[in-house]
């Protein structure tokens, strides 16, 4: 398993808008995200960097590995 990198948020909606999924709305410091057929919804930090828990966890949720993700960066 690839180590999960330190990514801007703007770089981590990039990655998973290739992955199909949308911006919904942002709440204070949080941008949502959801993808239609996918139960989960995605709460991205708008901070300097996403954490490597953090967007870790965004991975699962979207029910993605880390290879798939970073995949999408590819593209």
């Amino acid at each position: 398993m690839p180590p999960v990198p330190l990514l801007s948020p703007s770089d981590v909606i990039k990655m998973f808008q290739r992955r199909g999924w949308q911006i919904v709305r942002q709440k204070g410091s949080h941008i949502i995200m959801t993808k239609p057929g996918h139960i989960a919804t995605l709460s991205i930090p708008n901070h300097p960097e996403v954490a490597r828990g953090t967007l870790r966890s965004l991975i699962a949720k979207a029910g993605l590995t880390i290879e798939q993700f970073l995949d999408a960066s590819n593209k």
